[in-house]
């Protein structure tokens, strides 16, 4: 039995680190002491102990060797072999039981109690006993008579109690040392354990395992370095789930994480292995992509997971579509640093959304100026109703069959004092981005209530504003708040007020947004769909949710004379208006054949230039007045 075997004790089966830096000090400690040891033997021209201790020495360095390489058992084989049979040797030709040599036995001892078993302990102390025994024999019998005189059979007996009782305690301290070290390395396991858990939290994404921020910071840095040193390129793609939230809403939290964890094992598969997906959190991801020659090549990698990502999932048993938006940045083209790629493909990345989604825009110069333009413009909006640099224009509305004015709506123009007159169709997107829209729009309701009753003195009672709500703003809890404070500041009753809605608010189909629109109805609110057929045009909607009119697109409007197909839809809209029972109102009218050929379909109401454009509310006022 070796003395670093396995057994049945689990402290005694393997060598645990420490115990084995702890064998390493041993035998450079025996080495020394075999070196010391045999020093003054030479000098002394006692040339049998010392060679006998020099190859002592050079076994304990092979043992030494072995231990530093991890091979253990070789290592014990080489202490306690050749150490017994030296240090008996050195006993039989010296002194017998009153050797120096004997003061070496308890160290024996430690060392197999601290690096052997039970066995191989009990073993050696056997060993010993025997061959001090047979050394007795030896010299009372004559056969080998050791040098001293004051040798006695009770001293064998003696020395052999003195080393057994010895070894016990030994045994005892030993076994206590190796419980501790045992306990020691498990803690040190559960330690190293946990560095490693920490570790990969650190640099990994728990829901996906995909490299996290952190990782995939150091992969680009790596990528970027080594396409610096062979002229090559690098690339960030951003890519970011279209529509996620709504199946987080309507399956649930649980399913939109097994949906992130499938398109993170589909992102893997469509990239190169050594490129480096990761993710940013929420439903959006980064790749990083090194050693390319040009955007073809990162093309071609935008489209696989364009085209990988538009299969649909199974989750929880039923089929969803999850396409993606993908923005590309180039290393170095478009930047140098991570934070400005990260940045540009972020951009580029809207850039596809805004194209329609389930595609990928590569970053260009232009994005960022665009960027810097609309961040100047939502900074400059939230100091415009502070300083009353918004006002609404009206456009009136006629009752088709006698031209006369029945309603007007109310249009924000934005007159900045150093850009000018600002088009609606420019800041009204950044407003509804930005969530200005919602204290933007709480003060066109306010402003148009304050105008409808200042009409009222001036005679114009019938009059019904027509405010456009933004999606946004009907999405929010403060919209039936802030009509309600509006109407009630200048006590006006709510069927003076009316709202448009766009057609792309209603196809949610929610019980919470028709309870909305039924309470708003409640209050004796006007509600419209505008733009209709721009969009879906789901008549299912239009029966579900109480609105009262729908207003023609003018796209659709000002090509009827031109284009038979505008002029078809049109007379369908009006057609399914009067089917319902709701009234049509045809915008963009802007020549008096338009308007006797919407006459001829049986439209009821309409507005454009053919009469007037929006005018500030004084110059409504006189038109209203000289029309009367």
């Amino acid at each position: 039995m070796h003395p670093i075997s396995e057994t049945p004790n689990a402290a005694a089966q393997t060598l645990f680190p420490l115990q084995a830096l702890l064998l390493v000090k041993v035998l450079v400690a025996l080495l020394w002491a075999v070196v010391l040891a045999a020093a003054p033997l030479m000098l002394a021209d006692k040339w049998f102990p010392s060679s006998l201790l020099m190859l002592t020495g050079f076994v304990l360095f092979a043992a030494l060797m072995a231990a530093r390489r991890n091979r253990a058992r070789l290592a014990g084989w080489l202490i306690l072999a050749p150490m017994i049979t030296c240090v008996f040797v050195l006993i039989a030709v010296g002194k017998g039981p009153l050797d120096e040599a004997m003061l070496t036995l308890p160290g024996l001892m430690m060392f197999a109690s601290l690096f052997g078993n039970r066995r191989v302990y009990v073993s050696l102390l056997l060993a010993i006993a025997v061959l001090l025994g047979a050394l007795a024999l030896w010299h009372f019998q004559g056969w080998h008579v050791l040098p001293v005189s004051r040798v006695y059979p009770d001293t064998f007996a003696t020395v052999i109690v003195i080393l057994s009782a010895t070894s016990y305690y030994v045994w005892l301290m030993a076994s206590a040392l190796r419980k501790t070290l045992a306990e020691l390395e498990t803690e040190n396991e559960r330690v190293r354990a946990s560095l490693a858990r920490i570790e990969v939290l650190a640099h990994h994404d728990a829901l996906t395992g995909l490299p996290n921020r952190i990782l995939a910071r150091d992969r680009f840095e790596r990528a970027s370095t080594h396409a610096a040193r062979n002229q090559t390129s690098a690339a960030l793609l951003y890519l970011d789930i279209d529509n996620f939230k709504t199946v987080n809403d309507s399956l649930g939290h649980a399913a939109g994480d097994a949906l992130l964890c499938d398109v993170a094992a589909r992102l893997v598969k469509a990239v190169r292995a050594e490129d480096t997906v990761s993710r940013q959190g929420g439903d959006e991801f980064l790749i990083v992509v090194g050693d390319i020659t040009d955007e073809d090549a990162v093309a071609s990698i935008a489209v696989n997971i364009v085209e990988t990502l538009a299969r649909p999932f199974q989750i929880n048993g039923l089929g969803v579509t999850a396409t993606c938006s993908l923005g590309v940045a180039m290393y170095p083209g478009n930047g140098t640093d991570y934070d400005t790629l990260r940045k540009h493909a972020d951009l580029a990345m809207y850039q596809a959304k805004e194209a329609g989604r389930n595609a990928f825009r590569f970053f260009d110069e232009e994005m960022n100026t665009n960027v810097v333009e609309h961040l100047h413009l939502i900074s400059a909006m939230r100091s415009a109703l502070a300083n009353n640099e918004f006002h609404l224009h009206y456009q009136p509305q006629f009752s088709l069959a006698d031209e006369r004015i029945v309603g007007a709506e109310a249009l924000l123009r934005w007159q900045h004092p150093e850009m000018g007159l600002i088009p609606p169709a420019r800041f009204i997107p950044l407003a509804e981005r930005s969530g200005l829209i919602v204290e933007i729009g709480a003060w066109v309701l306010q402003e148009a209530c304050r105008q409808a009753k200042a009409w009222q003195a001036d005679g114009l009672g019938d009059l019904v504003i027509a405010v456009n709500v933004s999606p946004v703003q009907l999405r929010r809890d403060g919209l039936e708040e802030a009509l309600r404070s509006s109407l009630a500041r200048v006590d006006l009753p709510a069927h003076y007020i009316g709202l448009e809605l766009t057609e792309s608010m209603l196809l949610a189909d929610s019980r919470p947004l028709r309870d909305k629109l039924a309470r708003l109805r409640a209050m004796g609110l006007h509600l419209s769909i505008d733009d209709f057929g721009t969009g879906y045009s789901n008549l299912s909607y239009l029966k579900q949710f109480d609105v009262e009119s729908l207003k023609v697109d003018q796209s659709f409007v000002r090509r009827m004379a031109s284009n038979n197909n505008d002029e078809g839809i049109v007379r369908a809209i009006v057609q399914i208006a009067d089917s319902l029972k709701l009234d049509a109102v045809a915008e963009g009218i802007e020549d008096a054949q338009t308007l006797q050929n919407l006459n001829a379909m049986g439209c009821r109401f309409g507005q454009g230039f053919h009469w007037s454009p929006a005018l500030p509310p004084d110059e409504f006022l006189r038109f209203v007045q000289e029309r009367a």
